[in-house]
């Protein structure tokens, strides 16, 4: 049984097209949404008893918003009486800019949803029809503005830079256009391409090029720069925030080693030292939760040793760093006595700082903080 309060992932599955760019686990139908609903509910059933509470809800995709207002209703009705939610939870829902009305904005507020992820990514129509998206830059405003008009205060807007064509100046025009509707969080992902994604097979077959590493460094500083400048927090690489208390709670809990549950298909979940995930295929997950069986795929228990690694290479990755001893007192690992030449080096050169007991990146830092994990 653990304390801590939880966060809960419900991974929707479902798209009507797939984008070029994803490696998330989805498919292009919408029939099994409802045995879907029904499994996922019967999912729950299994971890009764291993999370005493959660505080944060995140419902992601795939494609969430493809759900009606009843069907996510009858999901959080079955959280609720599964689980102990706390009243203060943060309860967020991706959606997708071309499947948006007031009306359904209206009716998510009223089912206890406070926050929403709005996937744009971009508001060039060039851009969204290349990485294959199914909106356009006018329906991103729109939705926008009705959520806006539906009262949500708390509002997450996703973002993509080094696209084919794209140059600096493209971006910054994008990153002004993102700051006039002033939101309270921004995501900016620099493209990556799994060798699986149909955008790979395009770039492979026309010769396009990802950017190299001097561009992608100028389009993260300059992203940082221009956010910071409007006043947002640039607290971990891909991520900004107008104030520290609207930070994305759920997705902390991913960096800071809190305990989370994932339900769905390919949904991952982590709880004492134990991370575990769920068979891909929709109706391999339909079928085994329909004969009663937990529908998990495999699992791994993690070293003290694998769990540190993990501590370094999430704690590079945010503005809050490592506390020292806190890294030394759950993993026994004094960093400070036993990497104590690499760190004066990273420090040297600009990429770490030591204060205050904790170890950070530098905005340098952030812009390599995957190699810093390897200190």
């Amino acid at each position: 049984m653990k304390n801590d309060q939880a966060g809960l992932y419900i991974h929707v599955p479902f798209c009507l097209s797939k984008c070029g760019y994803c490696s998330f686990y989805s498919i292009s139908s919408v029939h099994l949404i409802p045995e879907f609903i029904k499994a996922v509910v019967g999912e729950m059933a299994f971890y009764k008893s291993y999370f005493s509470s959660f505080d944060t809800i995140y419902i992601g995709g795939g494609t969430p918003s493809l759900l009606s207002v009843q069907q996510i209703d009858d999901i959080l009705k079955a959280v609720n009486n599964n689980f102990n939610i706390d009243q203060h939870s943060e309860i967020t829902m991706e959606v997708n800019p071309g499947d948006v009305s007031l009306e359904y904005f209206q009716q998510l507020r009223k089912l206890g949803i406070n926050r929403l992820n709005i996937g744009i990514q971009s508001f060039d129509d060039q851009i969204l029809k290349f990485l294959g998206r199914r909106h356009t830059s006018k329906q991103a405003v729109f939705a926008f503005d009705a959520a806006r008009k539906a009262d949500f205060d708390n509002i997450g807007i996703d973002l993509i830079y080094g696209v084919s064509g794209q140059d600096i100046g493209d971006w910054k025009q994008t990153l002004k256009e993102t700051l006039s509707f002033f939101p309270e969080h921004l995501s900016c992902y620099q493209l990556s391409l799994d060798e699986k994604t149909p955008l790979y097979k395009q770039y492979k077959n026309e010769g396009l090029k990802l950017s190299a590493e001097n561009e992608a460094l100028d389009f993260f500083m300059t992203t940082s720069q221009i956010l910071t400048d409007a006043g947002y927090v640039h607290y971990e690489v891909s991520n900004f925030t107008r104030t520290d208390s609207l930070k994305s709670r759920h997705n902390m809990k991913y960096w800071n080693h809190t305990p989370y549950l994932g339900l769905g298909p390919a949904a991952h979940s982590f709880l004492d030292s134990k991370r575990w995930w769920n068979k891909a295929g929709v109706k391999t997950y339909l079928n085994a939760v329909g004969e009663g069986k937990n529908p998990v795929n495999k699992s791994e228990q993690l070293s003290k040793e694998q769990l540190a690694l993990e501590a370094l290479f999430l704690g590079m990755r945010t503005k809050d760093g490592i506390n020292l001893e806190q890294h030394k007192a759950c993993f026994g690992s004094d960093l400070m006595a036993e990497k104590r030449l690499i760190i004066k080096e990273l420090i040297k050169n600009n990429l770490v700082e030591l204060k205050n007991g904790f170890l950070y990146p530098t905005l340098a830092g952030m812009a390599v903080a995957d190699s810093l994990a390897l200190i």
